[in-house]
């Protein structure tokens, strides 16, 4: 009688406890900044991150949360010299643990890094790629303030590529899709050099969606592309920002890499959760490069390519318009060439502190006449 009785208590315990789980699983990350003023509509929870696939093995579909999470408040420089476990072992507090069990427990220590990463594209007047130039030609200003110090430069043309290629699946852009996909085929088939580049497949409409993971397999990847098919409103800026924190900012990597992203679009945004400016955040804290190439071909200049202008400049990338369809081939063979003609530095701001402020980058190609630089505007400092 006994036995029955504390089997039933424990039945009970056990139905208490799977209660008490599922109702602290149902919300365990935060929604995205301007996602406060949607408290109406229902979240959905983040996509988690996806493990790339290996070269060979068929591509597996997502549909991204149309509700992004709080941006990270860190800059990608700022790497903690060691992490500590999540999980201490039982024998931490141990007083006869051997040696090495005591080296393994020793108190963890947290260095933040005050280094800030920038690449950048260096051309003359006429436009062309200046790739010979070495580190004392260059002079770093950071909030009005000369650097401290270049601590790194290398004239990097050939680093392993990640790069994401954003296609608008909107309604808005039907009667010029077809040719768009054949023209980011081909960019793909060029640039990603298989086991060394790779590359995903997003198409968005109201919500971003991957049709092609990360792969170096060009045919899987011309596969995702063709796989897009129009229809819907336009989140751009959730397509971005989902695209920066992840894709790109989760990729797995061995050694520096060069992180891009492409972007077919009319530049017209009617259902994003995220703003401009946070969708240009996410892509400065994840180091991303952000090319766009306008879908309008109208003959002038509209709202949408003053948007697609900004987030390139903001984000050291180009905007691209072309006068004809036709001329969306010549702008991804021009990012083709860019992506294997740039520079990257690392400097030390002259007083950087952990205030969470915006800072201002500007790189000078000092003592060379009709030279410009080509970077990212800004980024921002590490918060307490």
């Amino acid at each position: 009688m006994r036995a029955r009785n504390a089997f039933s208590l424990g039945g009970v315990a056990l139905l208490a406890t799977l209660v008490f789980a599922q109702g602290t699983e149902q919300d365990e990350l935060p929604s995205a900044p301007s996602a406060a003023q949607q408290q109406s509509k229902p979240q959905t929870p983040a996509t988690p991150p996806q493990t790339a696939p290996a070269p060979g093995e068929p591509a597996s579909q997502e549909k991204a949360s149309p509700t992004p999470t709080q941006p990270q408040t860190t800059l990608p420089a700022e790497q903690p010299a060691t992490q500590s476990p999540k999980n201490e072992s039982p024998k931490a507090n141990d007083k006869t643990s051997s040696p090495e069990t005591s080296e393994e427990t020793a108190p963890t220590i947290f260095r933040t890094v005050n280094e800030v990463n920038v690449v950048f594209t260096v051309t003359d007047k006429h436009g062309r790629y200046v790739k010979d130039l070495k580190k004392n030609d260059f002079k770093v200003i950071d909030d009005t303030r000369p650097a401290d110090e270049i601590r790194s430069f290398h004239n990097e043309t050939d680093l392993p590529l990640q790069v994401g290629l954003l296609v608008d699946a909107s309604n808005s852009v039907r009667d010029r899709f077809k040719f768009e996909q054949e023209s980011a085929i081909e960019f793909l088939n060029q640039t990603i050099r298989p086991k060394y580049d790779k590359a995903f497949v997003v198409g968005f409409d109201a919500t971003p969606e991957v049709t092609q993971d990360f792969t170096d397999n060009t045919e899987f990847l011309s596969r995702g592309v063709r796989a897009l098919r129009p229809g819907g409103g336009t989140a751009l800026y959730d397509a971005i920002y989902y695209a920066c924190r992840d894709k790109l900012l989760k990729a797995q990597q061995r050694g520096p890499v060069r992180r891009a992203i492409i972007l077919l679009s009319d530049g017209d945004d009617n259902q994003s959760h995220v703003s401009r400016e946070e969708a240009i955040d996410m892509a400065q804290r994840a180091d991303v490069i952000v090319y766009t190439i306008s879908t309008n071909i109208i003959g002038s200049r509209n709202k949408g390519d003053k948007i697609l202008e900004r987030i390139a400049n903001a984000t050291g990338g180009r905007p691209f318009f072309p006068f004809q369809i036709t001329d969306v081939a010549n702008a991804f063979a021009e990012i083709q060439d860019e992506l294997r003609s740039q520079y990257a530095l690392s400097y030390k701001p002259a007083d950087l502190k952990a205030d969470g402020r915006y800072h201002s980058i500007e790189i000078l190609a000092q003592n060379h006449k009709n030279l410009r630089v080509r970077s990212r505007r800004g980024y921002y400092a590490p918060a307490q």
